[in-house]
């Protein structure tokens, strides 16, 4: 068994930083912030709730399989989905825009 001090990998928040000192990763990274933010709150809201992708689908009328390409970033969801996303979960959708 490898012992923790031996171990030859980088934890990910040490490899993120390294990532990000590249300023083409950097811009991209925070091009697609808006994207994983989004995602991050449907996880993390849908965690809190304590149900299922399967579950939260059946409440939305929907398929597991839209919930999971939802949750990991290969689909785009309209205004509407997230309405539906936001009332299957018992709470609001905000949208907002901030300063730069």
């Amino acid at each position: 068994m490898i012992k923790p001090q031996d171990r030859k990998h980088l934890s990910f928040d040490v490899w993120k930083k390294e990532l990000l000192k590249d300023p083409a990763f950097k811009r991209e990274y925070e091009r697609l912030q808006p994207e994983f933010a989004v995602i991050s709150a449907i996880i993390e809201a849908r965690v809190r709730k304590g149900i299922t992708q399967a579950e939260l689908a059946k409440k939305m009328k929907t398929k597991q399989s839209a919930i999971a390409r939802l949750e990991s970033g290969t689909a785009n969801p309209s205004i509407l989905f997230l309405k539906k996303l936001a009332a299957a979960l018992n709470m609001n959708l905000q949208i907002k825009f901030t300063s730069l």
